[in-house]
């Protein structure tokens, strides 16, 4: 787990530090939703694709069943909720028009969460509002494999988690506290549905809320679509167990593998800007491009490891790099041996 934690930190210190023209920001940031949505409501049995969703998010119809659109387009206004509370200011579980001050989370937070994804889709007496009945998941033998807890402990619970949320979860790394908190609303299984979205939805706002996604770029909801039995497998194990640190585990794995892809999307960008700010016009082939992706991850290449990667000569190699050295997107350092390659730095 510190494994990850250690990596998590390294990539969000790259990601925030990223020059990141405006336009491309809020394109990642909309792909970004675009992407939650989908998966997420996919992890619930939604079957539309990531085409159809993208469809939907740009307000176009879509041939498919009402409910189905009506489970994305909520989850994509649950997420501007998200977006409001994480970039305007506007507090959590408050009207945008309500001046008073109020804690970062709360009970409101949640239900309102909860009755923007269930909005046309529960009865209206449903929607963001507490169940009032037992809730167990049988497996194929008849047996109980999750039961959650009575109705009546349900309030009270949820408002243990408001304040850990408030007090004591300040006090761990930001993905601990989302990992934590993602659990114990899905263990609480608080409403007669929606509670594995209304979980992950609060788990985002946490790592917003607390500085850690500033940029809402990465998509937490893709880890675990990808592999949906070890999704599931790893919050039973934790049901099953009392321990939570096969969860927290796979939490984290999940958060790091997110940001390689965000770093991995950045690092596109980023060479699309340097292109453009080379002098002159730059044709260049597959190879070429490939080699300076290669470099804006891994900083510097030796000329072993060019061949390497393209499994060519060293003479080969020399010439995939020659345009590059000539219009000023590589540059060349050291002597003899110990030559290296590394992007040259854009002025």
């Amino acid at each position: 787990m510190l494994d990850w934690i250690a990596e998590i930190s390294a990539v969000r210190e790259l990601i925030q530090s990223a020059a990141i023209l405006p336009q491309w920001d809020l394109q990642l940031r909309r792909q970004a939703n675009l992407e939650r949505a989908h998966h997420s409501t996919a992890i619930e049995g939604n079957p539309l694709s990531a085409q159809e969703v993208a469809g939907l998010q740009e307000g176009k119809e879509i041939p498919a069943r009402e409910r189905d659109k009506r489970e994305v387009l909520n989850y994509l206004e649950a997420l501007r909720l998200l977006d409001r509370w994480s970039g305007e200011g506007e507090a959590p579980g408050r009207d945008p028009g309500d001046q008073e001050d109020s804690p970062a989370y709360s009970l409101e937070t949640i239900y309102r969460l909860h009755a923007a994804l269930t909005a046309g889709l529960l009865p209206s007496g449903e929607q963001g509002a507490l169940r009032r009945e037992v809730v167990a998941v049988v497996d194929p033998a008849g047996r109980i494999v999750f039961q959650a807890p009575p109705p009546a402990d349900v309030p009270a619970l949820l408002r243990d988690l408001v304040a850990w949320l408030e007090g004591p979860s300040r006090l761990l790394h930001p993905v601990l506290a989302a990992g934590l908190a993602h659990y114990e609303l899905v263990r609480i299984h608080p409403f007669a549905d929606g509670n594995g979205r209304t979980a992950r939805l609060l788990a985002t706002l946490i790592l917003n809320l607390r500085g850690f996604d500033t940029r809402r770029f990465f998509v937490l909801e893709e880890y675990y679509n990808r592999n949906l039995a070890a999704y599931y497998a790893a919050l039973a194990g934790a049901d099953r167990t009392g321990e939570l640190g096969g969860w927290l585990e796979y939490f984290a794995e999940g958060v790091a593998v997110s940001l390689r892809r965000v770093r991995e999307a950045i690092a596109h960008l980023s060479l699309d800007n340097r292109l453009r700010e080379a002098k002159g016009q730059v044709y260049l082939d597959e190879r070429q491009m490939e080699l300076l992706r290669r470099l804006g991850e891994s900083r510097r290449l030796r000329i072993a490891e060019v061949q390497a990667l393209f499994g060519v000569s060293r003479e080969t190699a020399n010439r995939i790099l020659d345009p590059l050295l000539e219009h000023g997107l590589v540059v060349r350092r050291g002597l003899a041996r110990a030559t290296y390659y590394e992007l040259a730095e854009v002025r």
